[in-house]
């Protein structure tokens, strides 16, 4: 059988270990990764693929908090507007590159093709983020809250529901692990199930707002623009609206999803274009509405303090306390675990994709899909990342914290993902040619949102610096940290390391004329 050896500027990388004895110089490591076309996604579970990711549970829990620190009905549904238009352009960015370079694991593909100096630094970057604070807490976390309100208990981000949460990953990680066609059929039944409890919350919206509510109407949209301050909400200045527009990211956070897994699509050129638009138009407009419908049966001092339950408290003033209407939060619980599933899903994918590079220490172990043609390794270290995230903030609202943290060191990224297109498409010795265009206003405009929300949340927010329990500077502290660390770990893993163990495993990446991808790891010496 024929093969094309891909270009090894990109996809040839290196990896001392020393002590990893799988790397043997007389008899090279070698696995292939190829998955049969029943396995393949087409269209529909694509847009079931993003649609999962995308709603999860931001938009039955972040408007609290975006509310909060507005301190403005109207201006809370502006941002959700711009996040929507913020999204499409951000999909037009990575449709060009997904388009181009229809490889699994997304921005790592993206900014190898564009940052190649220093090598091989900006993808260590990327897996320092995408491995340290990929995770699938802030959802797991939401299940939890759910399922306890559910049940009738009003404990809070507690031990309680922390522990559901590590069930709920264990469980998506354990069906993704070992049946894996079961756990993307469980994806898609999950995603039709959360549009529907979205349509469910839209047109409840309509019925509140025509006056059919078991509490007085709170009358939001009466001057619906004015800017409140009070002990709960508004005040928080600059740093407030990007608190806020980073929680309407993370809500409409899953449009790349496909992009993790192009090597997985049926026609993945054709599927991502079609699949993306449907996903992402359908889930703004769904947004828009949902927040719409929490305004007109909440009132806003309610709206400001629910956190995390901001669905069930909307179901409880429109359906009342009755045991029927507590199920309710069940049903967003299981919207909750459509999005773990979704994450876990794509974001083993990319885990997997830095050891098939060998960018992780023992790469080949990380990229196995031994035994159930599954990356199972790639899934566990997304699980433990998940877990610790989970078990290290102390007892007490944890919520917002774990968004924030999670949603932040992603704007960095995409900004650099923004201006490396905008360079490809100047700079003509690239070469650059996408099936896709993106017009260059669109490239800007998705640039300066991304500066913007790295920058403002290093000023200090008007008021109290601790309002949420923490200092205001801790997640993009944390964030930048990370991001550094990551060029801490390349200095090692290109430098120090190969100097010290005198030589380095190499991963060779070689793509069949039937798609099926092979991966040769070699040990070259050093010196």
């Amino acid at each position: 059988m024929a093969s094309t050896e891909v270009a090894k500027d990109s996809d040839t990388q290196g990896l001392n270990a020393a002590e990893d004895d799988e790397y043997s110089s007389s008899n090279e490591g070698v696995q292939q990764f190829a998955y049969s076309e029943s396995r393949k996604i087409g269209v529909t579970g694509a847009v079931f693929l993003i649609l999962n990711k995308m709603i999860g549970t931001g938009i039955f829990s972040t408007p609290s908090g975006i509310f909060a620190a507005t301190g403005s009905v109207g201006v809370s549904i502006i941002l959700w507007v711009v996040g929507g238009i913020l999204t499409f352009c951000g999909l037009s960015v990575f449709l060009e590159f997904g388009l181009a370079i229809p490889l699994s694991g997304g921005e790592k593909n993206y900014l190898e093709r564009v940052y190649r100096h220093p090598r091989y630094l900006a993808t260590c970057v990327l897996a320092a983020q995408m491995i340290l604070l990929g995770f699938s807490s802030g959802n797991a976390l939401a299940f939890g809250r759910y399922i306890l309100a559910a049940a009738g208990s009003k404990e809070g981000d507690g031990w309680t529901a922390r522990g559901i949460a590590i069930a709920c990953i264990t469980f998506a990680v354990g069906l993704h692990s070992t049946l894996p066609k079961w756990g993307l059929r469980l994806v898609n039944v999950l995603g039709v199930f959360k549009v529907v409890i979205l349509v469910f919350i839209v047109f409840s919206g309509f019925a509140a707002l025509a006056g059919r509510l078991l509490v007085p109407p709170p009358g939001n949209f009466h001057n619906a623009f004015a800017i409140e301050v009070t002990d709960t909400y508004g005040g928080q200045g600059a740093y407030g609206y990007a608190t806020a527009l980073l929680r309407i990211i993370y809500s409409y956070k899953g449009w790349e999803n496909a992009n993790y897994v192009l090597g997985e699509l049926k026609n993945p050129r054709k599927t991502l274009a079609i699949a993306a638009p449907i996903a992402i138009g359908g889930v703004t407009i769904l947004y828009v509405l949902a927040n719409v419908a929490y305004f007109a049966a909440i009132s806003k001092e309610d709206l400001a303090t629910s956190e995390v339950l901001v669905a069930g408290l909307f179901f409880r003033n429109v359906f009342g306390d009755s045991a029927a209407a507590r199920a309710l939060p069940a049903f967003v619980a299981l919207s909750n675990l459509g999005n773990v599933l979704a994450v876990s899903f794509a974001h083993a994918r990319l885990n997997q994709e830095f050891g098939k590079e060998a960018l992780l220490p023992y790469g080949k172990f990380w990229a196995s899909i031994k035994p159930f043609n599954a990356p199972a390794a790639a899934l566990f270290l997304h699980w433990l990342i998940t877990v610790i995230i989970l078990v290290a903030p102390p007892a007490g609202p944890a919520y917002n914290f774990i968004v924030d943290l999670y949603t932040y060191p992603g704007a960095w990224i995409n900004g650099f993902v923004a201006a490396g297109l905008i360079y490809l498409q100047w700079r003509k010795s690239e070469n650059w040619t996408s099936p896709w265009h993106t017009f260059l206003p669109i490239s800007v405009l998705y640039l300066l949102a991304n500066i913007f929300l790295a920058i403002v949340p290093f000023i200090p927010p008007n008021g109290d610096w601790n309002s949420a329990g923490y200092p205001y500077f801790v997640f993009p502290v944390v964030g930048v940290g990370v991001l550094l660390l990551g060029g801490v770990y390349w200095v090692c893993w290109s430098k120090i390391w190969p100097a010290i163990g005198g030589y380095r495993i190499e991963a060779h990446r070689i793509v069949e004329d039937d798609g099926a991808e092979v991966v040769r790891y070699k040990k070259t010496k050093t010196r």
